[in-house]
């Protein structure tokens, strides 16, 4: 079935044209959740908590092809609110606590350390254009609806960025 389609029948309450709709897009999510949050599980859950806000405000979507601006514009507040919960939680551990939890150290099955380390050398912002650009698979255009920014802005912050990184890995 067409997208559009898929997201008229879930804007009528179809709960399997919702649930198609998200297989179509879980792949994507969750690759940005964890690259953003550098924690599976908190990825996950920032996934989960995406997509269960998406199903309950998806009668508010004006406009089929917004979609996937949309829905990465919800991901983006779930994994901010990892982010805060995570760095609340860090500034209550101790410095011995913080060495011991080994939910602080970076999972490096689909990303090497290397490339984690150059993509925490650039700013927020930045970083946020790599991932919906890079991993997201978003265009600039479509990027730019989802951070604010004019195409040519989220372009040229993009090549900046990379720019930065591949400086880093040399």
């Amino acid at each position: 079935m067409k997208e559009s389609k898929l997201i008229k029948n879930a804007q009528k309450g179809d709960e399997n044209a919702f649930c198609e709709l998200y297989e179509l897009y879980k792949n994507r999510l969750f690759r940005y959740a964890y690259y953003k949050l550098s924690n599976e599980a908190d990825a996950e859950d920032a996934v989960m908590d995406c997509v269960l806000c998406a199903w309950q405000d998806i009668t508010k979507l004006k406009k089929a092809e917004a979609f996937p601006a949309w829905i990465f514009k919800i991901l983006r507040l779930s994994c901010t609110k990892y982010i805060d919960a995570q760095a609340k939680s860090r500034a209550n551990q101790t410095l011995d606590d913080m060495q011991n939890d080994t939910s602080l150290s970076y999972c490096h099955s689909d990303l090497s350390l290397e490339l984690r380390q150059a993509l925490d050398k650039l700013q927020a912002d930045e970083k946020e254009v790599v991932l919906l650009c890079l991993v997201a698979g978003f265009t600039s255009t479509q990027c730019s609806k989802i951070v604010g920014l004019k195409p040519s802005s989220v372009r040229s912050k993009l090549s900046r960025s990379l720019a930065k990184m591949r400086n880093y890995l040399e």
